[in-house]
Order: C-alpha cells, then sequence, then structure tokens
C-alpha cells in the first residue's frame, strides 16, 4: 500500500496511455502530488520517477483500488479509455469508495452517458475535442482555439484586415462581428489586456471571444 497522507492538492491518475500520461505529467509540472496506476508494468516503471508515485494495479478490482489508498484521494481522472468496460468498473469503484471528484475519458456520448450516470464528476472527450480544434485551425487564420462551451470560444489569431490599423473603437467588433478582442500582443512583447484606444496593426496578434460561428466568420475576413 502506498503511504500517502491525504491531501487536497493530490490527484489519483489511472491509465497511462497517451492522455493519462500527459494529465500526469503536467499535473506534476504543476507541482501537483500524483499517484499514477497501470497495469503494464513498463509503463510504471517509465513514469515512476517522472510522479510522485507509480504502481501496477490491476484497479477494476476495487480491492486493488483500496490497496494502493484510492480512498484518501478527493480526485481522480480515469484515462483508461480504450476498454469501455474497464473505464466503467473503475469510475464504479471510485464511486464506491466516495471519491468526489471523478474525471473520466469517453471514446463516444454513449460511453459519457454512463460514465455520467454511474457518478463521474467530469467527463473528457479528448479525441473529439482535439479534431474540433484541428478542424478550426485548418483555416489558416487562427493560431489557437479554445470552445468553452458550444456557445462561447476564444480564439488567438492575426487581425483580419478589415480592423488593422484602427483602433478597437474604430473596428465596432462588437457591433458590426459580435465579438471581442480580449488582448493583444505586438511583435516581441507580451499580450496586454485591450482598451477601446488600443491600436491594431498587421503583425500583432489579438485573443477574440465570442460565439464560435461568429469568431469563423470575423476569421473569414482575412481571406
Amino acid at each position: 500500500m502506498v503511504d500517502h497522507k491525504k491531501k487536497n492538492n493530490a490527484v489519483l491518475v489511472i491509465g497511462l496511455g497517451r492522455f493519462g500520461a500527459a494529465t500526469a505529467g503536467q499535473l506534476d509540472r504543476l507541482d501537483r502530488e500524483v499517484l499514477a496506476v497501470d497495469t503494464d508494468m513498463e509503463l510504471v516503471q517509465k513514469w515512476s520517477e517522472r510522479v510522485t508515485h507509480a504502481v501496477q494495479a490491476d484497479v477494476t478490482n476495487i480491492d486493488a483500488l483500496k490497496q494502493i489508498g484510492a480512498e484518501e484521494f478527493s480526485t481522480a481522472v480515469v484515462a483508461v479509455g480504450s476498454s469501455i468496460e474497464a473505464s466503467v468498473l473503475i469510475t464504479a469503484n471510485l464511486v464506491d469508495l466516495g471519491i468526489p471528484d471523478i474525471w473520466a475519458k469517453a471514446i463516444s456520448k454513449s460511453h459519457g452517458q454512463i460514465l455520467t450516470r454511474i457518478g463521474a464528476m467530469h467527463v473528457i472527450y479528448p479525441e473529439a475535442e482535439a479534431g474540433e480544434r484541428v478542424a478550426h485551425l485548418l483555416s489558416g487564420q487562427m493560431l489557437d482555439f479554445v470552445e468553452l462551451d458550444t456557445d462561447f470560444a476564444i480564439v488567438k489569431m492575426y487581425p483580419p484586415l478589415a480592423i488593422q490599423n484602427k483602433t478597437l473603437a474604430e473596428a465596432a467588433l462588437r457591433r458590426d462581428y459580435k465579438i471581442t478582442v480580449v488582448g493583444v500582443k505586438k511583435p516581441g512583447g507580451s499580450f496586454v489586456y485591450s482598451t477601446a484606444d488600443t491600436f491594431v496593426e498587421a503583425r500583432d496578434q489579438i485573443i477574440v471571444s465570442g460565439h464560435p460561428d461568429d469568431i469563423e466568420k470575423f476569421a473569414d475576413l482575412v481571406k
């Protein structure tokens, strides 16, 4: 059993595939305590020196979860996606152990619905979300795209011709395009919050927020 004192910032990550490993690695970089679990000993050994703890266990068995002290965690990530049965069993076990904050990876909408029904607080669709993001970026106008909800996104992009060499007040973006420029970065500089007097030039980068459809139309003005 892993010697582990319960801490609010400790995270149990189950599954060390691409998604689980990326999550565990980033949590470690953020100075979060991580217990990473996988059935593959090779992956466990690989990550044993990269996170706080890494153990081999088949946590579809609730007794295995108890042995590694899973119930002492307040947050868990179920990154097992290739086997729906294993994902569901592990999530159900975590719910039975009373872990309050469970994040679970899903490979389909029906998989996600099952995870939600059995008690997962957050369901993640990494492949679908990555696909949507890439689709938006393929136009070449956007540098980064984050959809926070179905009706709200934040995008990094270069300014369309229609607003170059104008202040944001002159560009009247909310009136004409229903979007807001949140920040502007000059070449070689850092992003700063924008104001009505912010002057936008062709080589600037801008952070835009609004409805995804409105942002797409705004981005098309570059063409």
